[in-house]
């Protein structure tokens, strides 16, 4: 489930980090440290999610 958990992370922690800057910008907050750290924290919120839709996704693929 892992590898799954991997490919899930790349979709949603782009995804997110994207959002979390987008976010940022919209706060007008132009700086590169303010960007850097909506980057990164949007990376490690993508974390405990890309685990929780491997694991829906790995039930739905495989039911028990």
């Amino acid at each position: 489930m892992l590898k799954l958990v991997a490919v899930v992370y790349i979709m949603v922690g782009s995804m997110l980090a994207g959002s979390f800057v987008v976010a940022a910008l919209t706060l007008d907050r132009m700086d590169a440290v303010s960007i850097s750290i909506a980057a990164l924290i949007g990376a490690i919120v993508a974390i405990p999610m890309s685990w929780l839709i491997a694991k829906k996704l790995d039930r739905a693929i495989r039911p028990a």
